[in-house]
């Protein structure tokens, strides 16, 4: 079980030692009959459709199902985040008195409810949790819940806690901390915590090394990665994975090494293996591209299509590549080859494309591929009408940005956020006709959303009545107030599984 999420740098490494640890229940679902509960809630595939009627139904039917096997559901509905899905089902199987809460399912319903509703939510439920289930599972469970919000302060002082009660004897609560400082970069605190370690006699495992090693990759210290992994390869009771070579490859990317960097790919290529393909793949793809290599991004794509079953995130990466490389010929391709490979649809997919096209101007190729998925049922995302609304206003569309904006927010989930700048267009234009009507129905729906609170709906129509020219209300709100959907981005951050 995945609880603990370590990220490198810009690369997010999920151990397998974290989910043996919180997770004992390692299958995978197994299917004796046609009809087997999760088949009846694997369709359900959009979050805002609640499966509790799927769950009750079964119950009705007479059907039975042990804890073990909603557990190994909870686990695959995590895998796709699908993490409303997966919270229903941890609250259903406790609420309804099926089964006993234990430390595990506390420890699993506590990184659920961070993800479904906030850390707030979360930290309100750990108070709930009962005194004999608050043992190192779900102390642990809430540091990653800090360390994933990225709340320094909070995980020092849940940390120090765990320190005195004793849960803090393991490598694996020190190399939380110590990936929290790495991603904020926070790399002064680096070394004392290791040390700190070793006074302790908590060995510094391949994890620990990683996470220095991705401190001096982000830092392009190559001195620094160079003497971590020689320390790694010289050190028997550590095997040196192909994820360590691709760190070493970022690094001396970042630092102009171009040769070394390729030096480095070709040594990671050699030791992915079994399991390891499908995320690696995604990294070595972005690599290439970041290097400019588009003969070898193609080599990687051709082989791995001819042997293994191609899934969305790998199709997303690739789009991505093509992308930032300007192939949008290749691209087409791409995106061709997955319309008709039968892959569920996501959004996120074409998305890359679509914003391609919007940068290029080329909006009736965007129009068509949306148009197309909506005749075909599928229901475009918030990210999707924004990368189009965006498209629009920067090509002076502004009318087309207004409306199509509102079809974004109107799609939107909580923590959304429209694009700041397509946003303000749309408000400035309101403010130049003076329509007031217009931009109050446009705040009322930002609001109504949950996007904004009331204060900031609030100073934004007071902006459009009577601002100052001089004083623009949503640079004064500043950046924090918006955010960038994960459809949105141009290039995807593949998660990555770090297995021995």
């Amino acid at each position: 079980m995945a609880l603990i999420r370590f990220e490198f740098g810009s690369q997010s490494v999920v151990s397998r030692v974290f989910r043996v640890l919180f997770y004992s229940t390692d299958g995978i679902i197994s299917y004796k009959s046609n009809d087997t509960l999760y088949r009846r809630i694997s369709p359900a595939g959009d979050p805002r459709d609640s499966i509790v009627p799927v769950l009750d139904q079964w119950i009705k039917e007479g059907k039975t199902f042990t804890r073990d096997y909603l557990q190994r559901i909870i686990k695959r509905l995590r895998h796709y985040r699908r993490y409303k899905h997966a919270l229903e089902i941890s609250q259903w199987m406790t609420d309804q008195r099926y089964f006993d809460l234990s430390a595990g399912d506390a420890a699993i319903r506590l990184d659920l409810i961070t993800k479904v509703h906030g850390l707030g939510e979360a930290e309100k439920y750990f108070d709930y949790i009962p005194t004999q289930l608050r043992v190192f599972q779900t102390y642990g469970a809430l540091l990653n819940c800090y360390t994933h919000e990225k709340s320094v302060d909070k995980a020092e002082a849940l940390f120090q806690k765990m320190k005195e009660l004793g849960f803090a004897k393991t490598v694996l609560t020190y190399n939380v901390m110590l990936n929290l400082y790495s991603q904020m970069g926070q790399h002064e605190k680096l070394d004392p915590l290791m040390q700190e370690m070793e006074d302790r006699g908590i060995g510094h495992d391949k994890f620990t090394l990683s996470i220095r090693m991705s401190a001096y990759s982000a830092a392009a210290d190559v001195d620094g990665m160079e003497k971590i992994l020689t320390r790694m390869e010289a050190d028997p009771s550590i095997i040196v994975d192909w994820n360590a070579y691709f760190l070493m490859a970022n690094g001396y990317m970042k630092a102009g090494l171009t040769d070394k960097a390729l030096t480095m790919l070709k040594k990671s290529e050699a030791l992915i293996t079994g399991r390891q393909r499908r995320v690696a793949v995604d990294y070595l793809l972005t690599m290439y591209a970041g290097i400019g290599k588009k003969d070898e991004l193609y080599r990687i794509w051709n082989t791995y299509k001819a042997s293994e079953k191609i899934y969305n995130s790998t199709y997303i990466c690739m789009l991505s590549s093509l992308v930032k490389l300007d192939d949008i010929e290749g691209a087409e391709k791409i995106f061709g080859e997955w319309e008709l490979g039968g892959t569920s649809y996501d959004f996120r997919v074409p998305n890359r494309l679509i914003s391609a096209y919007c940068k290029k101007g080329l909006l009736e190729k965007a129009e068509a591929i949306i148009s197309k998925a909506i005749e075909k049922g599928k229901k475009p995302l918030s990210s999707t009408w924004d990368l189009l609304a965006s498209g629009y206003y920067e090509n002076n569309q502004i009318l087309n940005a207004v409306e199509t904006l509102k079809k974004a927010i109107m799609a939107s989930r909580p923590g959304w956020r429209p694009n700041h700048a397509t946003l303000a267009g749309c408000l400035e234009y309101y403010k130049e006709q003076r329509d007031v009507e217009g931009a109050r129905k446009l705040i009322r729906l930002l609001g109504n959303s949950g996007h904004f609170s009331t204060d900031v709906c609030d100073r934004l129509l007071n902006y459009i009545e009577n601002g100052n020219p001089d004083m623009n209300i949503l640079d004064q709100i500043g950046e924090d107030a918006f955010g960038d959907d994960e459809g949105r981005q141009g290039v995807m951050n593949p998660r990555v599984e770090c297995c021995s």
